[in-house]
């Protein structure tokens, strides 16, 4: 299911979208402090260029928005229906969720911005 070459795997583990080589990231750990934003300019297996135009990340926002709901009614399936939570209690979790999940929601609303305009190249990944 994560192959190279698959949507999903540039997606769920940051790498170039179009040679899934390399991380887009200068570290991949999301929770380092100060370092949530940072990535390289270019791929340096095959130079893709991860900053297409100015401002590009500001439609990561839209993706964020999208998938922190996606974060937020997992938490609430878990805590109300499934632990039979109150809902003072409820919203506690989905507050807590949506805090400390906020890194990861960050990056994968990048990754899956950046996967919307950039595709798989097998020729790319070979170079």
């Amino acid at each position: 299911m994560l192959k190279k070459g698959n949507k999903l795997y540039s997606i769920l583990t940051g790498s170039c979208p179009k040679c899934h080589q390399e991380s887009m990231y200068e570290v991949k750990n999301p929770y380092n402090p100060g370092t949530l934003f940072n990535m390289h300019e270019r791929c340096s297996h095959c130079n893709t260029r991860y900053k297409i135009e100015p401002s590009f990340f500001y439609g990561a926002m839209y993706v964020s928005y999208a998938v922190g709901i996606a974060f937020g009614v997992a938490a609430f399936v878990i805590a109300f229906l499934l632990l039979k939570a109150t809902l003072v209690q409820t919203f506690i979790a989905i507050f807590i969720t949506l805090v400390v999940f906020m890194p990861v929601i960050i990056r994968l609303s990048r990754n899956i911005w950046i996967n919307i305009f950039i595709h798989y190249d097998p020729l790319a990944s070979r170079a």
